[in-house]
């Protein structure tokens, strides 16, 4: 497991503070030390994607077909240059990512967006 931490945060205090003002920006409540969300996986229009704090966003998707008669499945990469700055926690859990209108990357995402995982990795608790 991974200790807390925000991207561009250099201590643990301005950790806290930007993980708070995202929430704020996010429109949600900011988790607990003990809550607090490391990775989510779920499946957005037939996609499996991944958002993990620190990182850019990911995806596969995986197409099949017959070709003379045998099934053949091809799996895209997908990538998106959006990069992760905090999960939240709730129903639907709250993704920021660096995208506008937080900086100027452009994204296929909204910032933030929602999304209902499958999968859900926690920071260590401190």
């Amino acid at each position: 497991m991974t200790a807390f931490f925000l991207p561009r945060a250099t201590d643990d205090d301005q950790a806290e503070r930007l993980y708070e003002a995202l929430a704020e920006f996010a429109g949600c409540e900011p988790a607990p030390p003990g809550e607090r969300v490391r990775s989510i996986g779920f499946t957005q229009d037939g996609a499996r994607w991944a958002a993990r704090v620190g990182e850019e966003l990911r995806g596969e998707r995986t197409t099949s077909s017959l070709r003379r008669g045998e099934l053949v499945e091809h799996t895209q990469t997908l990538t998106d240059p959006a990069r992760v700055l905090a999960i939240y926690p709730g129903r639907a859990h709250v993704v920021v990512t660096d995208a506008q209108p937080i900086t100027g990357t452009a994204s296929a995402w909204a910032n933030p967006f929602s999304a209902r995982p499958d999968e859900v990795v926690l920071f260590d608790a401190r």
